[in-house]
């Protein structure tokens, strides 16, 4: 194993630079790899669904990023963002752009008119059901790509030691019986587990402090000795292995 001393310096700094501008994980790319081989692309789901004149919603829209890959008419297209160092980038990225962007958590009543949109898209982020439908006109789709409940759980127990699950609800068949039941029709539907590989530790701390919502109290100084656990892993296998669990459906309201 490498020097001691040197392996915590180097994941107290990682631990002190945690911080993310939009969800930007440029700083870790090349020292980790996941949901590059999911069995869909939900951007592609996306695109085949929005026509040219729909008017869109993107909920949870992080700094932006993805909502731009759409290409869809800025004068048809809004978004929401309630974490607070995002809601900056936002601002200052998708309003000159035309682009209608209001802070607001995806969970929250949503200050837009009833049945506005044709589209809401959410990727990863939190939502009302009863938002949703409020939102959406007749026969309006909702498409969205969840973190499941059982995602990177390998590496909490790792880092942590057992720990409960966030979120036992995050399953594809609860999720899509909620709009079931409020009168929604499931159009195509999909659940994976996957891989996730990191091939250094700094870069797990990173990630670590990054998704704290998963890795709740985590902290360097406090888990170090699994830390080294996760280094002894590392020099012997070549890289830290877990799991992503990712669901996705695209729900039409009837």
């Amino acid at each position: 194993m490498e020097n001691k001393k040197d392996l915590l310096d180097n994941w107290l700094y990682e631990e002190k630079i945690a911080h993310i501008h939009g969800w930007d994980f440029s700083h870790i790319s090349g020292r980790y790899r996941e949901e590059d081989d999911l069995p869909w692309d939900f951007g592609d789901i996306i695109k085949k669904y929005l026509k040219e004149d729909d008017r869109l919603l993107d909920m949870e829209t992080g700094g932006g990023e993805f909502i731009l890959t759409f290409n869809h008419d800025p004068k048809l297209t809004s978004a929401i963002e309630g974490y607070e160092p995002n809601i900056k980038v936002c601002e200052d990225k998708l309003l000159p752009m035309g682009i209608d962007f209001r802070p607001a958590d995806g969970g929250d009543k949503l200050p837009f008119d009833d049945e506005y949109f044709d589209v809401i898209t959410n990727r990863h982020g939190a939502y009302s059901v009863d938002v949703v439908k409020r939102l959406l006109k007749d026969g309006g789709l909702f498409l969205t790509q969840q973190v499941g409940a059982e995602n990177d759980k390998d590496l909490v127990e790792l880092l942590m030691g057992d720990f409960e699950v966030q979120y036992p609800n995050a399953y594809l068949k609860y999720a899509g019986k909620e709009f079931i039941d409020k009168g929604f029709e499931i159009l195509e539907e999909g659940e994976a587990f996957r891989p996730i590989e990191f091939y250094d530790v700094g870069a797990l701390v990173w990630f670590a402090r990054i998704i704290d919502w998963e890795f709740p109290y985590f902290s360097v100084e406090k888990f170090k000795d699994n830390l080294f656990k996760a280094q002894e892993i590392l020099e012997r296998d070549g890289v830290i292995k877990g799991q992503i669990h990712r669901y996705y459906f695209v729900a039409r309201k009837g």
